[in-house]
């Protein structure tokens, strides 16, 4: 089991390199966004980019893995974390930026497709959920070291106490950073086995059953050879080519449904524009820049609070009362958020406008002392009078003293959507889609279905800075709050229980 585990969390660090990623980029557009001077759709796809090719590369790393292996596909998608982040750092356009984050797109739909197959390939069933959740794990312990990170320098860089740190290189220092765990996932990766299953469908029994050995001890791994034999000899009785419109054959029908159902859910309830955006909704709060740095912090703590409580129930209470528990708890974190900003108003006296460059308070004097009563009217007047590139630098500080709501309420919404994702949907769809299909499908079946949940993402982190430019806070959240709702309901209806079962066992009982 130790082995197991150890090898589990190995493979799944790509998993911690785009957690991340993805909250590195929140703490980065503070400063890359106004220093290249972006408008909503260059900012929406420099953070959504990565998603944009990581859906390609899920579409075809499922089928390219069952043709050379999961080791190797892993070891390449490390090298392509590697090469993004050297080239993100050093990007002199946004051009280059966005091009290198898509180059890391492509390391994150390899990993993230190949990885929870191969930890269900090398696992039993009794603790496969657990560890094809170190996926998840990895993922949110990512995201906490990066919000760590982005609130450690920006605290270097704000508070003076060092002069290396400037408005034009500390985004740089947030990118460059990650480059350490990247070369210690490329280095680890060529210390584990071979997928013992996909080793047996090589011909190589030899090689697949001393991984067995080595990972379950010679009783339980005679046991697994004899499973997974069985099941190869199956599916040799049809020689067909495993094709795309398989898929939707009558047998496949129900778990194809089961997974794309959930693979667009996870993604469309909008948790990559909290993760992604995180510093910039913080900021929408008037909480001011630098309690924006440190709720990121907070955030990701909590969701690593939360995937560890997941980790513990997965295997015990199961994947369906997990899933349905937290869609809910995430409509009604999302309904918070909606009411908690449709209540905001904003006003600037002429004490807080004392407050700014005098540059910017002369041009905020016309408007001193007037209420909006929404945030779209407010920003765009701040963008009239001061222009989009300065407005975008001092977002922060503006928002901070024109704002008055209960930031609480928001904050509350916001950290109760992230614990109820982090024990819901972030580690259980992996675990399903690990699970629901047979051998002969599942490589081709996770990466349609990850193909559809990144273009979801994409999607998602693409169109949110538009939404909250032109629909508001408000209606933004309460559209993701929704959809959840909606996911609730065609969940409890169809979703199946797959807990404590053999994946051949699955096989026979949800595909007919």
């Amino acid at each position: 089991m130790k082995k197991s585990i150890f090898v589990a969390f190995i493979v799944s660090l790509g998993g911690f390199l785009f957690g991340f990623d993805a909250g590195i980029i929140s703490g980065v557009m503070s400063y890359a966004g106004p220093e290249f001077n972006l408008n909503d759709f260059q900012t929406g796809w420099v953070v959504s980019s990565p998603s944009f090719t990581a859906m390609f590369a899920m579409l075809i790393s499922g089928r390219l893995s069952d043709i050379i292996g999961r080791k190797k596909l892993l070891i390449l998608a490390a090298f392509l974390y590697v090469l993004s982040i050297i080239l993100s750092a050093f990007t002199i356009n946004y051009e280059m930026l966005y091009i290198a984050r898509m180059i890391g797109g492509i390391a994150f739909g390899i990993a993230l497709v190949i990885a929870p197959t191969y930890i269900a390939e090398i696992s039993l069933a009794e603790s496969r959920g657990k560890l094809v959740s170190i996926q998840q794990l990895n993922i949110v312990l990512g995201f906490f070291a990066a919000f760590l990170s982005n609130y450690y320098f920006n605290y270097l860089h704000t508070s003076g106490q060092t002069s290396f740190l400037t408005e034009e290189n500390v985004w740089r220092w947030m990118l460059g950073i990650v480059l350490i765990p990247s070369i210690v996932y490329y280095i680890l990766l060529f210390f584990v086995p071979e997928s013992p299953r996909w080793l047996f469908t090589q011909k190589r029994d030899f090689e697949a059953q001393k991984v067995l050995v080595a990972m379950h001890g010679s009783e339980k791994a005679g046991i697994e050879t004899k499973n997974i034999l069985e099941s190869l000899s199956e599916e040799k009785q049809s020689t067909e080519k495993v094709q795309l419109k398989d898929l939707f054959k009558p047998a496949l029908k129900f778990v194809f449904t089961v997974g794309l159902v959930i693979g667009v859910l996870q993604q469309i309830t909008g948790i990559n524009a909290i993760y992604f955006y995180a510093t910039s909704i913080f900021k929408q709060t008037g909480i001011g820049n630098n309690a924006s740095f440190s709720s990121g912090v907070l955030l990701s703590f909590i969701t690593v609070v939360f995937t560890i409580v997941a980790m513990f129930l997965i295997d015990k209470m199961g994947r369906r009362p997990l899933l349905l528990i937290g869609v809910a708890g995430i409509a009604i974190s999302m309904a918070l958020c909606a009411y908690g900003f449709k209540e905001a108003k904003y006003q600037l006296t002429k004490q807080e406008i004392s407050k700014f460059d005098i540059s910017i308070q002369n041009k905020l004097i016309p408007i001193a002392d007037k209420v909006y009563e929404n945030d779209i009217a407010f920003k765009n007047e701040m963008k009239t009078l001061l222009g989009d590139q300065t407005y975008a630098k001092n977002e922060g500080i503006i928002l901070e003293n024109a704002t008055e709501m209960n930031a609480v309420l928001v904050l509350i919404g916001v950290m109760g959507f992230i614990g109820c994702f982090a024990f819901s949907l972030g580690p259980v769809m992996w675990v399903l889609l690990s699970e629901l299909f047979p051998n002969r499908y599942r490589g081709l079946a996770i990466g349609v279905i990850g193909f559809v949940n990144s273009f979801a993402s994409w999607v998602v982190q693409q169109v949110f800075p538009w939404e909250l430019s032109n629909l508001g806070n408000a209606l933004t959240f309460l559209i993701f709050g929704t959809i959840a709702l909606i996911g609730f309901i065609i969940l409890l209806k169809i979703l199946p229980e797959t807990k404590g079962k053999s994946l051949e066992q699955i096989e026979t009982d949800f595909v007919k």
